[in-house]
């Protein structure tokens, strides 16, 4: 058995400004999520058996005080699309 911890929201973050801008059909940016697809699926050509993904939640701190725009909650209203609350939904 060969488990992999994947770091979610670092590696949409890391392939949202590593990919090329690319749309859906509708205009909703998927470069980032064929990015992390990619990704997964290399680990499992590479051996990997069980995969587990952890995401962040936005928790403001001291720190949105001192650093404008810090990991702020900005934009992640509907462009979220659902991962928050169990899953990615189709559409």
């Amino acid at each position: 058995m060969r488990v992999h911890l994947l770091d979610g929201t670092y590696e949409l973050f890391r392939h949202f400004y590593a990919m090329p801008k690319q749309s859906d059909r509708d205009g909703h940016e998927v470069a980032a999520i064929i990015g992390v697809l990619g990704s997964v699926l290399g680990m499992f050509e590479g051996g990997a058996t069980h995969l587990g993904v952890a995401t962040d939640h936005v928790i403001e701190s001291f720190r949105n005080d001192l650093w404008a725009g810090y990991k702020t909650s900005e934009g992640t209203g509907d462009g979220r699309r659902g991962l928050g609350d169990g899953g990615v939904r189709g559409g």
